[in-house]
């Protein structure tokens, strides 16, 4: 590996944040799960889950548009919404869903340098009650137009922007998340890929 790659790979890694994830349910377009992954690796978000209740089949992802993304991600893939959330809560503190409902609050009142799984929903119906019931709490994004919802992807990046900015104003980009040994155990995962 040439000195420059390697130097590129530790750098990237010791941005990574492992306490902030993604989880999508029930998301049927694969462009809006490869430009969620791409926004994922963007922030420096390690591991993302895809929950998929309603049908029991993988989704299949353009080659071209989420490869990239996909070979730095751990993906994880559920078809229980309850293990699913079991999973996440083993490793992040507090888990919030998008929701447009009378107890949610607005994106910036939320503090997203703490230990966080965000869960967007399906393009159509939006997260589902399971879900929801599962959660710690609902967010909006703030709008002021008559449409009061964003594609999933689109919704996907401007928070993850919100938390890529929180975290960045709190240092968390310039002193590494992950441990020597974590950043060492993944640059030798990373190199051979």
């Amino acid at each position: 590996m040439r000195i420059e790659r390697a130097k590129k790979l530790k750098g990237v890694i010791a941005k990574k944040q492992n306490t902030l994830t993604v989880i999508m349910e029930n998301v049927n377009d694969p462009h809006n799960i490869s430009a969620v992954l791409r926004s994922c690796d963007a922030v420096g978000v390690i591991e993302v889950f895809i929950l998929n209740s309603v049908t029991k089949k993988k989704h299949k992802m353009g080659k071209k548009s989420s490869a990239s993304a996909m070979k730095w991600l751990n993906i994880h893939h559920f078809t229980d919404t309850k293990a699913c959330f079991e999973a996440v809560r083993q490793k992040y503190d507090h888990i919030y869903t998008t929701h447009l409902g009378d107890d949610s609050v607005g994106l910036h009142q939320m503090d997203l340098t703490e230990s966080v799984a965000l869960v967007f929903g399906n393009e159509h119906d939006g997260v589902s009650e399971e879900a929801l019931e599962l959660a710690d709490g609902n967010f909006v994004i703030p709008q002021v137009g008559l449409i009061q919802s964003l594609n999933i992807s689109v919704a996907c990046a401007v928070t993850l922007y919100e938390a890529f900015r929180q975290r960045d104003a709190k240092g968390m980009y310039e002193n590494s998340q992950l441990s020597e040994v974590e950043q060492v155990a993944m640059f030798d995962d990373w190199k051979e890929r």
